[in-house]
């Protein structure tokens, strides 16, 4: 099992040090993940990708309740209106509630991948005042290790917290 580490750093310069000094801990680099505002030049860092920084997951998962309940509503109101053949009522259902899930999901996505992450709501300010937020994902028998070695080396790291489930995405 596995927890997110969030930090806050300063700049790039310590990000950089930090990063090395992650992966002489054997912290593997996709394990690692970097978010800054727009300008903040990391290099060859790992950035965070979309699934990391928007909230397209979150939105999805919030669209496939919606969106199955609604094909199924449509389908029952389908019926009711007489506008399904006698016998085909079970299929129907089940075909609005495939093409409310598809069309669901696809419009969540689009505008899940617009907004920025939720959990990455704390760091709003920190990341506008162009410091870096860096995300580390290590085994819950290392999350004390990991955070001993940037808060004590680095004291300018801000540890901004241990989130308790990774999710699957991202």
């Amino acid at each position: 099992m596995k927890r997110r580490l969030y930090f806050v750093l300063p700049d790039s310069r310590l990000a950089r040090i930090v990063h090395n000094e992650l992966l002489l801990a054997r912290v593997p680099e996709n394990h690692m993940h970097l978010i800054t505002r727009d300008g903040v030049d990391i290099g060859d860092l790992p950035a965070a990708s979309v699934w990391q920084k928007s909230d397209v997951w979150h939105a999805m998962q919030l669209a496939i309740p919606l969106a199955g309940i609604t094909g199924i509503v449509v389908g029952v109101l389908a019926i009711l209106a007489g506008a399904i053949a006698p016998g085909y009522e079970a299929k129907s259902i089940l075909a609005m509630v495939v093409a409310s899930l598809f069309i669901g999901v696809m419009a969540a996505s689009l505008i899940g991948v617009s907004v920025p992450n939720t959990r990455h709501q704390p760091f709003e300010e920190d990341l506008r005042q162009g410091r870096i937020l860096f995300i580390v994902d290590v085994p819950v028998q290392r999350v004390e290790d990991i955070t001993e070695l940037v808060t004590q080396h680095h004291p300018e790291a801000h540890m901004g917290g241990v989130e308790p489930n990774i999710p699957v995405f991202p």
